[in-house]
């Protein structure tokens, strides 16, 4: 039996409403400040049983919403929000009265993303069975379980764990591996021999294990195809964007490791390895046999060469260009990439380089007179 959003709050913290409702709309649901916060691990200043059934940004809040502030750019609206409920973070100090009942969170942009994943759960169609029109080669291991839509391909030798979400116009090749809860949204093409782990996201258009840009010139100059024989190795809890491309291995694996999130538009090239928890925004590229750490985050447009190493826990800023290798914690912007500060100082001195231009040559004018 599927519960909503509301059903779970009161069956963990208070007593459960009984109501059950398969696809259900967040304006059905009407839960309190007092059941957020008890689900939250937060406390309420305000006015405990003012009720929600919706999100909403902070600056655009009508009654009945609740919104987070997490960003200090946006203080301000706290004052004049119409929202029923802030999330705020525990050290937050009012400068003037706020209407709004707040429930003090240690970390606001958590707590919200974790009341949208349950809202989410709630709402979002359930999708079981295999429909008319897919493609399942004989010998294939699949779970019950399973969603498979319709003009889905799965080859044969592949294994598909419990609950897997194959939608429609999914390609699946020979010997891939998928594991339990993930999801393989439409047009996703995995290319044979290739693993996914459990619960993963692939949007729409990924191509995971496309071939590696492999090509060696001869005497005369003409290109020939360097077979890529290996894998591509993605660990549990990664998501990969829209139209996201990770290329085979000319041997051995290129790897995405656990729990990090690829935006669209990514290019990753054969025999890269990306750590664990690493963040990367849209057009960002990697060039083959690059290293990239664990916990980095990267910036939108940002291009490594390759060959290179990125240590743990960087962070790089939009549109660089990562050019040699990184060590651990530094934070990097600019093409070729430097220190983020010393990258600050100097955009702040080109401003002034018109200026200067212009001083500088009326200095030589007088100089010359003076001559």
């Amino acid at each position: 039996m599927k519960i909503t959003l509301i059903s779970f709050f009161f069956a963990k913290f208070a007593h459960c409403n009984g109501r059950s409702i398969s696809s259900p709309a967040l304006s059905d649901m009407q839960f309190t400040a007092d059941i957020i916060a008890k689900y939250l691990g937060g406390t309420v200043e305000g006015d405990a049983s003012v009720s929600v059934n919706n999100f909403a940004k902070i600056e655009e809040a009508v009654p009945g919403t609740i919104a987070f502030l997490a960003n200090p750019k946006y203080t301000h609206y706290i004052y004049s929000t119409q929202a029923s409920i802030v999330l705020v973070s525990h050290d937050f100090v009012a400068d003037a009265p706020v209407a709004a009942t707040l429930i003090r969170v240690d970390n606001p942009y958590s707590a919200v993303a974790q009341l949208m994943s349950l809202a989410a759960e709630a709402i979002m169609p359930k999708h079981q069975g295999i429909e008319q029109g897919a493609f399942i080669a004989e010998g294939v291991e699949i779970a019950d379980d399973c969603y498979v839509g319709a003009f889905a391909y799965i080859a044969k030798g592949a294994v598909i764990g419990k609950g897997v979400k194959v939608f429609p116009q999914v390609y699946i090749g020979e010997g891939v591996t998928v594991g339990d809860g993930t999801i393989l949204y439409p047009g996703v093409k995995i290319y044979h021999g290739c693993r996914i782990g459990a619960r993963c996201i692939l949007h729409a258009g990924a191509v995971i294990g496309a071939d590696g840009f492999g090509f060696a010139p001869d005497a005369a100059g003409v290109y020939h195809k360097i077979p890529q024989l290996g894998i591509v190795e993605i660990d549990d809890d990664v998501e990969i964007g829209a139209n996201t491309t990770v290329d085979r291995s000319t041997m051995g694996r290129t790897h995405i490791g656990r729990g990090t999130k690829l935006d669209n538009l990514i290019m990753v090239a054969h025999n890269c390895e990306i750590g664990h928890d690493t963040v990367m925004a849209s057009q960002s590229g990697i060039a083959g046999s690059t290293k990239l750490g664990s916990n980095c985050m990267v910036g939108g447009q940002v291009g490594f060469a390759g060959h290179i190493t990125v240590g743990d826990r960087v962070q790089i800023g939009a549109q660089s260009g990562i050019s040699k290798s990184v060590e651990d914690g530094a934070r990097i912007m600019g093409s070729p990439a430097i220190p983020m500060g010393e990258w600050a100082r100097m955009i702040a001195a080109q401003k002034h380089l018109v200026e200067l231009t212009r001083r500088m040559s009326q200095l030589e004018k007088e100089l010359a007179k003076k001559q």
